[in-house]
């Protein structure tokens, strides 16, 4: 199979980035996938100085450990498609550093939250908003060789591949590609996820792997935090149908164990789980 990634916020919070690259080695993990989520204190990460980008640099150097993809959640505060001038801006100035912070650390994907807007109502302005900066964004990245990917999401905007398949024929760059969460994915019903899979194949550049509960008409679902076995997650099913599609790139694992007790413990249940899942399937990349 291809690399399998961590998600940053499954492992300790408050330590070094050494720290953490080792933590991951030392779990069997090929990368890291960094966070950069709507808090400030993640936000700042896309103001590093200088010397911050070399400490981190050299952690990756010493551990063989990279950070392959950026998880730019941020846009979920700023979103691209808000009726507010300002926080459109806002998005635009985060996507620029992002993009800069991508090339400094050697970053391959900056994945996107697909969501026009989040805390405000959607509309056909919203959508517009969010294509016309969606297509300055990827000029962007593309200019600087960095792929942004958009995730399928928790939200009804993007909740499928073939809503993003929309969406990237109004922007048709090789820069802009797509970035299934099989859980996110799975949980909404209306979604036949080998399918999905099928048609937006040529488009996907890198995987998530968690677990939800599905969205029904009583009950909105939940798309964080679901154990790995409990939730909607036809796992076998999923490799299989990648196995199939001869799928040979990084996939994450993501959990929030950050500020558990026994986060090692925690991930290492998780991956035994999905190592599990792909040897049913027998799907090695």
């Amino acid at each position: 199979m291809g690399l399998l990634g961590i998600y940053e916020k499954a492992l300790p919070k408050g330590i070094t980035w050494r720290k953490r690259l080792m933590m991951a080695k030392e779990l069997g993990f090929d990368f890291v996938e960094i966070s950069i989520d709507e808090t400030d204190e993640r936000l700042s990460r896309l103001d590093w100085t200088q010397d911050e980008r070399a400490e981190v640099r050299q952690a990756i150097f010493d551990t063989q450990i990279p950070i392959l993809s950026m998880c730019l959640s941020g846009h979920r505060r700023f979103p691209f498609g808000s009726h507010d001038e300002k926080i459109r801006r806002e998005a635009m100035i985060i996507m620029e550093k992002a993009i800069q912070l991508a090339l400094d650390l050697g970053i391959r994907s900056i994945q996107l939250a697909g969501y026009d807007v989040y805390y405000e109502e959607k509309d056909v302005t919203t959508r517009a908003y969010f294509l016309e900066n969606l297509q300055k964004a990827v000029s962007l990245a593309s200019a600087k060789g960095i792929v942004l990917s958009i995730e399928i999401m928790d939200d009804p905007f993007i909740s499928s591949i073939s809503k993003f398949l929309k969406i990237k024929s109004q922007v048709p760059s090789p820069y802009l590609q797509v970035y299934p969460d099989l859980g996110n994915l799975s949980a909404w019903g209306e979604n036949d996820v080998a399918h999905e899979l099928e048609i937006g194949f040529s488009h996907i550049n890198q995987i998530h792997l968690k677990d939800t509960l599905a969205v029904t008409k009583d009950f909105p679902g939940k798309f964080k935090e679901v154990p790995f076995g409990e939730g909607c997650v036809d796992f076998v099913g999923c490799f299989r149908t990648l196995k199939q599609l001869n799928y040979n790139g990084p996939m994450v694992i993501e959990m929030w164990s950050e500020t558990s007790e026994h986060p090692a413990e925690e991930i290492k249940k998780a991956k035994s789980f999905i190592l599990g899942k792909m040897q049913e399937a027998q799907y090695h990349g």
